[in-house]
């Protein structure tokens, strides 16, 4: 019998978030093969909906574990035509999360992981600017254990965190998005942290369920050389591109907008090492203020964790520049920050946020 959390699911995922329609030509990758309900679901409701045309794939890590240890170089970095061909001919593209092994990259060397995320970045790229996307997550025991949860405590969180009335939140989202865009100045206080910046003549983004489920948060792109002060990250700071190596206890300092110094109890080494990727990679390419206050704790996933209710991230690398930002990188790396024990945040100097709770 399916679960109906499931069918609800991918229901908000065919109707809201993508809004397939007659004809359209869906394309659903799912992360392993334990995310079936959901991409059975997700078809089901498709087809219902009339959609044209259905691709389905469902990537084994197992074929992905020996494509980074026996491919070669030349191979590993090839651009996927035939996914690309896909790509071009897609009106719907849906992800579904769903790790048997959430560390299956942490083993492999950096630099071929970072090749083979390399030669299908324009098949990427092409889909998510030119197709109706999302990306969800069907619950797993190794996210349920990264989370430190049974499997039916980690589904009862997540079914809880997708399962709102996201047209209300959007209406919601809306109304804090005008009050920031009309702003010049955020300033963020809590433990271990001071931090300012400018977003004068940035536009923050809603993010109200359209590309990731669940959502809840708002973003920007602050000015690049505005950023000064410092951050201490309450959560490990993960990079899952490359395997997901925690980093802990994350300080850092800027001035003029660039990391000038950083610390970390743990994988300083590796921080640093990221932090020198590029010319981009000490500068923030967006703030973010999450707004989903069902997804109270922390899970080790950032398609969850940046929109805990009540914390900041700010990302270092990469901006979006729907947001105005101009910072370019190959690093886009959310650290978490919770303000819901004595945090504030400042709007030209009106408290805006305390314990973690909007107050304007």
């Amino acid at each position: 019998m399916v679960d109906p959390r499931v069918s609800r699911l991918a229901k908000t995922v065919v109707d809201f978030c993508t809004e397939v329609q007659k004809g359209d030509t869906v394309q659903i990758k799912a992360y392993s093969e334990l995310a079936k309900p959901l991409v059975v679901e997700i078809y089901r409701r498709a087809i219902q909906k009339e959609a044209g045309e259905i691709v389905t794939h469902i990537e084994l890590e197992e074929m992905r574990e020996i494509l980074l240890n026996e491919a070669s170089d030349e191979r590993l970095g090839s651009l996927p035509s035939l996914r690309m061909y896909e790509a071009r001919h897609t009106d719907v593209y849906i992800q579904i999360l769903a790790a048997v092994n959430t560390r299956l990259l942490s083993g492999f060397e950096p630099a071929r992981v970072a090749t083979w995320r390399t030669s299908d970045a324009a098949v990427r790229a092409y889909l998510t600017d030119n197709t109706r996307w999302v990306v969800t997550l069907f619950p797993t025991p190794g996210a349920a254990q990264d989370a430190g949860m049974s499997m039916t405590e980690f589904e009862d969180f997540v079914f809880t965190a997708v399962d709102l009335d996201w047209i209300e939140v959007s209406r919601e989202q809306q109304r804090l998005k005008e009050l920031f865009d009309q702003g010049s100045e955020v300033v963020i206080k809590g433990e271990g942290t001071h931090l300012k910046m400018s977003v004068a003549g940035r536009t923050f983004v809603s993010a109200d369920g359209r590309v990731n489920m669940p959502d809840g948060e708002i973003f920007t792109g602050p000015v690049e050389d505005s950023v000064e002060g410092h951050i201490f990250y309450s959560y490990p700071a993960i990079y899952p591109a490359f395997g997901g190596q925690e980093v802990e206890g994350v300080r850092l300092w800027f001035e003029q907008g660039k990391v000038v110094k950083a610390t970390a109890s743990k994988g300083e080494d590796y921080l640093l090492g990221m932090l020198d990727m590029d010319e981009g990679s000490r500068y923030v390419g967006e703030l973010g203020l999450g707004n989903n206050y069902e997804i109270h704790r922390f899970v080790k996933n950032i398609l969850f964790d940046e929109k805990i209710g009540g914390t900041v991230h700010l990302a270092l690398g990469r901006g979006y520049p729907e947001t105005g930002s101009k910072n370019e990188s190959g690093l886009h790396w959310d650290m978490i920050k919770d303000l819901r024990r004595g945090g504030e945040i400042y709007l030209d100097g009106t408290l805006v946020q305390k314990d973690g709770r909007w107050v304007y």
